[in-house]
């Protein structure tokens, strides 16, 4: 059984990512960027990958990286959730390197472990672990052929293009690329097509592909689960302070009751994410199953939280100035992301040999 709690070095890691975002991250500032041109926050990123050194948590010592976990990695990424964070992180500095690591790659690696490179993926964001993502053929080093709704496309200055034959390098410059209008403006899509762009082949087979969507949906549990408990809190926080015919909101037992079963799910979904994250560092052959039960149960969670937290702040939550609609639009795109709900389950329930319905 892995041990569910926060180290010492995850607290603080935690309390360091906070106060970065604090500062760098008020909701305010990430209305304000949904309104810009900019695929992402280009100064916040250089604070939270380099200055911090968070996009090299899991990247060996020796390639520039912390040599920690993706424990760690999973603390940062409930921050970024917490703050609904417009960063290239979860493609990046998790998707992509857990492609690159199991690739064993090592000058590419080394640049994104630095943050000095971006690379993403190129699979669409709904693609879940397992799926059949290569949608471009490869001939003599060149790639050809299309992909759509690629997260952070438009900030990547490398491609991981998934084709038959393996998984291919390919310079972003050789590539047309074209932005998406997104649900989450905080993390933008796009669309790529390829016409003989030249390629090098990082890893031959699937296995980097699977490897980097499952350690990817993990990583995103716990994205869901900060994005959540910051619902929770803020949600807490109004009803306690908003009165109504002469009292507090959040006295009415209707508020309490419903506060109280969102808690309890935020509670489990902590659980569930954690051990999600503990699997993949640590390499467990439970770690299927750990990610699927942690994005079955954690979607829905996000999801239900920012849903409170827009009712329960009555006609404020419902408007542009006001940051609940930051938090629904990531809640929903990230229910989509890397498989809903319904396909994890439906994987769960292939793992553990249940029969169908």
């Amino acid at each position: 059984m892995s041990d569910l709690l926060y180290s010492e070095i995850e607290s603080d890691l935690r309390a360091s990512v906070r106060e970065v975002l604090d500062d760098k991250a008020p909701w305010t500032s990430v209305l304000a960027g949904t309104e810009k041109d900019e695929p992402y926050d280009a100064a916040l990123w250089r604070a939270v990958a380099g200055q911090l050194g968070c996009a090299g948590l899991p990247v060996p010592e020796d390639l520039g990286g912390a040599g920690a976990t993706w424990r760690e990695t999973a603390v940062v990424m409930e921050e970024l959730g917490r703050f609904a964070a417009p960063v290239p992180f979860l493609s990046s500095s998790v998707i992509a390197t857990a492609a690159l690591l199991a690739a064993g790659e090592r000058e590419l690696l080394a640049r994104l472990a630095g943050g000095e490179e971006i690379a993403v993926l190129a699979v669409p964001f709904s693609a879940a672990p397992g799926d059949a993502t290569a949608t471009v053929q490869v001939t003599d080093g060149r790639v050809t052929g299309e992909v759509t709704s690629v997260a952070d496309g438009m900030a990547a200055g490398v491609y991981l293009v998934p084709s038959a034959g393996g998984l291919y390098a390919v310079d972003a410059a050789d590539a047309r690329r074209t932005a998406v209008t997104s649900l989450d403006m905080t993390r933008r899509l796009a669309d790529l097509a390829f016409s003989g762009a030249p390629a090098r082949l990082v890893a031959e087979g699937t296995d980097a592909v699977r490897i980097a969507l499952l350690t990817g949906a993990a990583m995103l549990a716990s994205e869901q689960l900060g994005l959540a408990e910051r619902c929770l809190d803020d949600t807490i926080a109004y009803v306690k302070t908003r009165y109504q015919f002469g009292r507090p909101v959040g006295s009415y037992q209707g508020l309490k009751h419903r506060l109280a079963d969102l808690w309890t799910s935020v509670t489990q979904a902590r659980a569930v994410a954690r051990h999600a994250a503990s699997c993949v560092a640590a390499g467990d052959e439970d770690t299927p199953i750990a990610v699927a039960v942690a994005q079955a149960h954690c979607s829905a969670v996000a999801l239900k939280a920012a849903e409170e937290c827009v009712q329960m702040h009555g006609g404020i939550g419902f408007t542009w100035e006001h940051p609940a609609h930051l938090y629904l639009k990531r809640a929903k795109a990230d229910s989509i992301a890397l498989g809903t709900a319904d396909r994890h389950r439906a994987a769960l329930a292939a793992l553990v040999d249940l029969p169908p319905a």
